[in-house]
């Protein structure tokens, strides 16, 4: 049987497709663009997103487990009630999904809300799922990598509780675990909720701290000002979604992103390796510098 990856062409998703293929894993994906679909040659490719029907109908068929991962728009809850009930039509009850840590806390931040919804949606409609909580994405620090290079600031306000930020390989590779788990496993799994976290629990000027040292000059903390990065990102993002960052950034002012007792321990065994760390991810875009 196959499995089906959404969201193949994004910073997660490719790592997922590659971990699937070199698993040995029969993967399909699909995708707005299929010219931009850039996936290994015994990938099959549907062109077409989580809104349009025909398309999704058509991706699942002799699918067994599908990947759902939703970029952050508008209509991201619409695309996961549609996407899951076509599952389910389609009968594919495995699923793993990529919802965010702690959603069902931060009900005010409005992905933090989506994601929450869809994962009441697996439980209620009876799916066989595992779901991924990760924390605040290293990769994000690309968008932000000129401000620190070019003018000393670490301008992210994720505040002084910590976070421990997590490396989209690790995420893929948990996912494509969890994937072929329950590809291949003989019945149906219950429900599980794995956290997704990096190694080091970080504060703004822990952060700061480590460019500084692979910089060797000083990175200054932009500070703890939600408002002001609203305004900031509105440049170039829409508002609403601009706004959402902010509530976003509140939430890391408030409560961080914290990882459980076991759950650094728990990856560690999963992959059987050390997870990336932001040190590391941040060395090498300095040395690049």
């Amino acid at each position: 049987m196959t499995i089906l990856v959404t969201g193949a062409t994004g910073r997660v998703g490719r790592h997922v497709v590659d971990q699937l293929v070199q698993r040995g894993a029969k993967a399909r994906v699909l995708t707005r663009d299929a010219s931009r679909a850039n996936v290994p040659a015994l990938v099959e490719v549907v062109q077409g997103d989580l809104l349009d029907i025909d398309a999704v109908r058509s991706a699942f068929n002799g699918v067994s487990t599908l990947f759902l991962l939703n970029a952050v728009t508008g209509d991201e809850f619409t695309q996961a009630i549609i996407t899951l009930n076509i599952a389910r039509e389609a009968g594919i009850e495995r699923v793993v999904y990529l919802s965010v840590f702690e959603a069902d806390r931060a009900v005010n931040v409005p992905h933090f809300a989506v994601k929450f919804g869809a994962e009441r949606m697996l439980v209620e409609m009876g799916f066989s799922a595992t779901v991924l909580r990760p924390t605040y994405f290293i990769d994000n620090e690309l968008m932000i990598k000129d401000v620190i290079l070019s003018h000393g600031v670490y301008p992210m306000p994720i505040g002084s509780k910590g976070i421990a930020m997590v490396d989209a390989r690790d995420i893929a590779e948990v996912a494509a675990i969890e994937l072929i788990r329950r590809d291949t496993a003989p019945g149906k799994l219950p429900i599980e909720t794995i956290n997704l976290v990096g190694p080091d629990t970080l504060a703004g000027t822990d952060v700061a701290k480590i460019w500084s040292d692979l910089l060797g000059r000083p990175i200054i903390y932009g500070g703890d000002d939600p408002s002001g990065f609203e305004r900031n990102v509105a440049s170039f993002m829409p508002k609403w979604m601009a706004y959402e960052m902010r509530l976003m950034a509140e939430r890391y002012l408030s409560d961080g992103m914290i990882p459980e007792a076991g759950d650094v321990q728990r990856l560690t065994q999963m992959l059987g390796r050390p997870l990336h760390s932001y040190r590391d991810f941040a060395a090498a875009i300095a040395t690049a510098a």
